[in-house]
């Protein structure tokens, strides 16, 4: 059953805010067993929403809309709808008593312009809001099932699992099933030829890609053809168990092929990886940051239960903080200089000395975009990583610009501190 993604908001359009929700919605239309065929955007302008509106329920089953439900004057999507459909808007009492008590419980209270989020296209179904006060609704739509979401992200994403899915599971074809590999440590090119022949090895399957620096998320998704589902519907459980061996056997031969490159699956991050890595292991870590600036230690607590395993990031900028926090000997510093291997190798015993953790990561080098000389230039990064065993250290040299070069130092450390757990 095909699907439609329409994303409203001038915000959008000029580029002020990055469309994150249109990404997360296909994702989850797609995991669902909807085929989504189109994304569109229009900003706010209620011609332009009715026009792609109409465009839409002509092609797509199924509509997702997110933005433009809140309560300022830009907030145009509810009129527009009501529009399309020919019909007038009607107050919802019980909307508007959540929206009065959700003021209430942050003494505050309800404004006009607040008041209108309760209204809604006569004959909508409501779909309440619980973490926020613009609730949606649902309409259909010259045939299409057509649903209006906030344009917030985690309101959008609470409504669509609590209030969406129930609606349109039913059209959804269960002969489909995605697994998403989680990849660092090789580009795009590199990744798509490593898997180049396998869609041709595995009638049904679809091998896309989605590059986020420095990841490569590989999606392998199998969709049965007619002849392979079940008919009529009368047996849907063979249908996504099919579909699931046939994923199942496809990601193996991926996995099989990229080896150690893969690093988690679905929603893994790399840092959440790692946190697991040190927890099954029973391992407390350091952190000794310079040229990356607290980047490792962001990536590490932005994962819940960090405080498991993260005894200690200190984030040694100057020459007089890796004296004073680490204890790195002055004589270090003059004779080899802040980026080099035996500063990193200091940085990372100094770090596990002060802090009694099992693990020590420290990096330093040249983020740029100045400072950098023919003997050590930007992107110079040394890596240590400081255990019971000893010390290992590391030179890379990194292209790009500043966060680039601070995003691969960081992701590399990582990598290092991962390796000691397995």
């Amino acid at each position: 059953m095909t699907s439609a993604i329409l994303s409203i908001g001038t915000e959008l359009t000029r580029g002020e805010l990055v469309n994150t929700n249109a990404a997360w919605l296909s994702a989850a239309l797609t995991d669902l067993g909807l085929e989504v065929i189109e994304h569109d955007v229009v900003d706010d302008d209620p011609a332009r929403i009715v026009q792609s509106l109409m465009r839409l329920a002509r092609v797509a089953k199924v509509i997702v809309c997110t933005g433009g439900l809140g309560p300022t004057t830009d907030d145009l999507t509810t009129s527009a709808v009501a529009a399309a459909l020919g019909v007038g808007l009607v107050r919802d009492d019980a909307a508007l008593e959540a929206i009065r008590r959700r003021f209430e419980r942050f003494g505050r209270t309800m404004s006009p312009s607040d008041a209108k989020q309760a209204d809604f296209p006569a004959g909508a179904t409501i779909l309440p809001n619980p973490i926020g006060t613009a609730a949606g609704f649902a309409v259909e739509l010259v045939g299409a099932r057509a649903f209006f979401m906030p344009g917030v992200p985690r309101e959008m994403k609470r409504m669509y699992e609590e209030q969406v899915v129930m609606r349109i599971r039913d059209l959804a074809f269960k002969g489909t099933c995605q697994i998403r590999l989680r990849t660092f440590g090789m580009p795009e090119g590199a990744v798509g030829n490593k898997l180049a022949g396998v869609e041709e090895d595995f009638p049904g399957i679809t091998v896309g890609y989605r590059a986020h620096f420095p990841e490569v998320e590989v999606k392998v998704l199998a969709r049965l053809k007619p002849s392979q589902a079940v008919s009529p519907r009368d047996n849907e459980h063979h249908d996504a168990t099919a579909a699931r061996d046939l994923a199942e056997r496809a990601a193996a031969e991926v996995r099989s092929r990229l080896g150690s490159v893969i690093y988690g699956e679905g929603d893994d991050t790399f840092a959440g990886v790692v946190g697991r890595a040190l927890r099954t292991r029973g391992a407390t870590l350091a952190i000794a940051e310079s040229c990356t600036g607290g980047l490792v230690g962001h990536l590490i607590t932005r994962e819940p239960g960090a405080s498991d395993f993260l005894l200690l990031d200190a984030v040694t900028y100057a020459n007089s903080a890796k004296v004073a926090v680490l204890g790195i000997d002055e004589d270090v510093l003059r004779g080899h200089g802040a980026v080099s291997a035996e500063c990193a190798a200091r940085m990372a015993e100094g770090a596990r000395r002060v802090s009694g953790a099992d693990i020590a990561l420290a990096i330093t080098g040249i983020a740029g975009p100045s400072g950098g000389t023919d003997i050590k230039p930007v992107g110079l990064v040394y890596l240590a990583v400081a255990t019971a065993r000893g010390t290992e250290v590391k030179e890379q040299h990194f292209l790009g610009e500043r966060f680039a070069i601070q995003t691969l130092a960081a992701y590399n450390g990582l990598a290092m501190v991962r390796a000691e757990c397995i």
